[in-house]
């Protein structure tokens, strides 16, 4: 018998195998304009001559962009976040620890846009909880969050994503030893964190503010509001970062 073909190695595919791609959903009014006219452009029969209707559909394109940029917290104080909360590009991860090509956009990509464009100031990456693979997902999430609250979010985020770590899974003691892992200090406070009322708001307001925009899917990206979807190559993050830098000097 014929294999099945193999599921595409750039968005996750195992709970979400039926999911859709990241797409702007009808939450934020004015988003749907972007991938809608994307999609209209690259598959319309013939070619348009109206500029009219075409400077309508790249207005509501710019209107789209500018919404989806307002997510962007850039508060200086985020554990969550790292690089300038002032710098030229933006890069907003949704993402869930269970998920595998979200580790490997975190070990095979993100280290070298950290050396090359947050250390230089042009980016700040910020990063959203949005557990969507169950209870171990959400158990990750709200841990990572609390590890953020002493300072040890990234070494968190790096543990839990290094090769092999999720097969481990995500339960309390496991989530204690990524802890010790991260250097957390106080683990009482740790274990305290993780199951509080505000570690829980912290995670549904990212839940919430991924499903708002329509995506269903793991890992999913804002780059200055330019959406871009799964672990993409580290050549098609770099075009976007650049693009986003030259974009913002203007």
């Amino acid at each position: 018998m014929p294999k099945k073909p193999q599921a595409p190695q750039n968005s996750h595919s195992d709970a979400a195998a039926k999911r859709r791609p990241f797409v702007i959903g009808a939450a934020v009014a004015v988003a749907a304009a972007l991938l809608g006219t994307v999609s209209y452009t690259a598959t319309r029969p013939e070619p348009r001559t109206d500029a009219a209707q075409d400077s309508t559909a790249g207005q509501r394109i710019d209107e789209t962009t500018a919404a989806l940029m307002k997510l962007a917290r850039r508060d200086a104080r985020d554990p969550l976040a790292q690089g300038r909360a002032d710098a030229p590009v933006v890069l907003i991860e949704y993402a869930d620890f269970k998920c595998g090509f979200c580790g490997k956009f975190a070990r095979d990509t993100e280290p070298g846009l950290v050396k090359k464009y947050v250390d230089d100031g042009t980016l700040r990456i910020e990063w959203r909880n949005f557990p969507i693979f169950g209870s171990e997902s959400e158990a990750a999430a709200r841990a990572a969050w609390a590890a953020g609250q002493q300072g040890r979010f990234w070494q968190f985020h790096r543990a839990a994503y290094a090769d092999g770590a999720k097969e481990k899974g995500f339960g309390a003691d496991r989530l204690d030893t990524l802890a010790r892992e991260a250097g957390v200090q106080d683990l009482d406070r740790f274990r305290t964190d993780r199951d509080s009322a505000q570690a829980r708001t912290a995670v549904k307001k990212d839940q919430d503010e991924a499903y708002s925009l329509g995506a269903t899917s793991t890992p999913s990206f804002l780059v200055n509001g330019q959406p871009l979807a799964g672990a993409q190559p580290a050549a098609t993050f770099e075009q976007a970062v650049e693009t986003a830098k030259a974009q913002a000097a203007k």
